[in-house]
């Protein structure tokens, strides 16, 4: 059948283009990272082998001396931090994604924060987003999900962990034999059971700690609904 208004194939070239301007990238990139040292040549390769890893091996650029001591200690360890920062932001940014996390407002149940040995990452106990079902460590289907995705983080790293559960003050518990201390506890080991599951090794696994109401945000009311809250810390080794 014939096509009116010109040849099927008209926007053929576009795809060749497209084709052409990958090609001259990927020859850009080549070229750049050839031209590097030996040093960013050997991190590049492990980077490509795994893309997490390669950052948390060793400090990039620090080369020891003659006599045992580092060529330049202060500028190597900038060099460090800013690697490891950039792989911290990487990672934040790529836990943000698969927890699909866009609402940067009160109401977000995720606060992913880079430290200064890793990522603070605090699961919200949100009435919208609940972690576990009230006043108990049964988690719900969100939790699971935030946890699968953690465990995901965590071994793909080969972060070291530690879990801390929250509560809120004021918050009342139908048994008078099971309070915060308790339940903050059970919450924080269902999370760690659901990490190991989900692949972490045990001996990733620091400390497990439950502290009830005793220890609020900085700048909430103590029976601010924030303050149900799940924090994962995730460490570089």
């Amino acid at each position: 059948m014939s096509q009116k208004g010109g040849s099927a194939h008209g926007g053929s070239w576009k795809v060749a283009y497209a084709d052409f301007m990958t090609a001259m990238m990927a020859l850009f990139m080549v070229l750049w990272i050839t031209a590097q040292d030996k040093d960013i040549l050997l991190e590049t390769s492990k980077y490509f082998k795994q893309p997490f890893n390669a950052l948390t091996g060793r400090p990039v650029g620090v080369l020891p001396g003659k006599d045992g001591s580092g060529q330049g200690d202060e500028k190597n360890r900038e060099k460090a931090s800013a690697a490891n920062l950039a792989f911290l932001n990487a990672m934040a940014s790529e836990l943000n994604r698969m927890l699909n996390v866009n609402d940067v407002s009160q109401e977000s149940p995720v606060d992913v924060e880079v430290t200064s040995d890793g990522l603070k990452v605090t699961l919200y106990d949100h009435s919208k987003h609940p972690l576990f079902d009230n006043n108990s460590a049964n988690i719900t289907p969100w939790g699971k999900f935030a946890l699968q995705s953690l465990a995901w983080i965590i071994e793909r790293n080969g972060l070291r962990v530690v879990i801390d559960g929250h509560a809120a003050a004021g918050t009342v518990m139908p048994n008078k034999e099971y309070g915060l201390w308790d339940l903050t506890a059970d919450r924080a080991n269902m999370a760690r059971r659901l990490l190991e599951r989900y692949a972490v090794s045990p001996d990733k696994i620091e400390r497990v700690s439950g502290y009830a109401d005793t220890r609020p945000l900085p700048n909430a009311p103590a029976n601010s609904q924030s303050n149900q809250r799940l924090t994962v810390s995730l460490l570089l080794n």
